[in-house]
């Protein structure tokens, strides 16, 4: 049982990121855009979804045991949620720099305000409230960047 949790804990926290003693959500947000800069981005969008798919499964999964061995709700150690929520952000957005800062930055005050009801996703049970907060601000934040890459038609 000691090495499910303690598995539970190396991906909930991104590989220890999560421990970072602070803003670890904006660290392991801010390592995902790099991992998108560096190759993520060169996949095909179907690899890329599935990746994203399995990424949020697996951090529900592991999030709901690391959270309930701590007896947390949604403990701050936990980041995989961030990794998740910035990939989706990140989803088919241009790999020039403006295009990432923006998605990272919006992804974080989206993450921090909650806007459109989004808070109320965190009333889901144990991973499933852990993850569903931080996909759905990831998926606003591609929404958006993608309308003004449309609308505007820039590259």
């Amino acid at each position: 049982m000691k090495t499910k949790i303690r598995l539970a804990e190396i991906i909930s926290t991104f590989f220890g990121v999560g421990l970072f003693p602070v803003g670890p959500g904006t660290v392991a947000s801010l390592i995902t855009v790099f991992i998108y800069k560096i190759f993520l981005y060169r996949w095909s969008w179907l690899l890329y979804l599935i990746i994203t798919m399995i990424i949020t499964a697996i951090g529900t999964y592991t999030s709901t045991i690391y959270a309930q061995a701590l007896n947390l709700k949604d403990p701050g150690k936990v980041v995989i949620d961030e990794v998740a929520g910035q990939l989706v952000a990140l989803f088919l957005i241009p790999i020039e720099w403006k295009w990432l800062i923006s998605s990272f930055l919006m992804f974080r005050i989206f993450d921090i305000i909650k806007p459109l009801g989004v808070k109320k996703l965190e009333d889901l049970p144990w991973g499933w409230g852990i993850m569903a907060d931080d996909l759905a601000c990831g998926a606003a934040v591609n929404l958006l960047l993608q309308a003004v890459i449309f609308l505007f038609k820039i590259k």
